[in-house]
């Protein structure tokens, strides 16, 4: 049993967390911490960001903040302790940083099936389990 985990989701992707929220449950005991983290991707180049109105970026932050609060009331038990936390950057940069600045004892992570450009992790998934410092515990998706 791990006392911290790490559960990365994507709120419009449900392959990314059927599976993985079980496993994680399943990976916890009644004393341990479920964090759960949702990542905004930035915009890349600036000048694309420079077409989005003041305050745009601020705005979607707490959007998501509010839809991963409902995701969680939702979908986690309550008598399981859950901290949502949302990111803004890459994917993978931010769970890696997020398992770091949390100090989680492991990351459960959802990959899809595989096809032929990404043929045995998703490219997110691939990066975790890769660079992070931590236990990845991968599980497969449906589709």
């Amino acid at each position: 049993m791990f006392k911290t985990l790490l559960l990365p989701v994507d709120l419009s992707s449900p392959q990314s967390w059927t599976g993985a929220l079980p496993a994680a449950l399943r990976l916890s005991d009644p004393d341990s911490v479920l964090h759960v983290v949702t990542v905004v991707p930035d915009f890349g180049l600036s000048v694309v960001g420079s077409f989005f109105e003041d305050g745009f970026e601020k705005r979607v932050l707490h959007d998501v903040g509010e839809k991963l609060t409902a995701w969680v009331e939702e979908n986690v038990p309550a008598e399981v302790t859950v901290q949502p936390h949302v990111m803004h950057g890459r994917v993978y940069d931010e769970i890696i940083r997020a398992a770091d600045r949390l100090d989680v004892d492991a990351i459960v992570i959802g990959s899809h099936r595989p096809d032929l450009a990404d043929y045995l992790l998703g490219p997110n998934a691939a990066r975790v389990v890769r660079h992070a410092k931590q236990s990845v515990f991968v599980v497969r998706g449906d589709g």
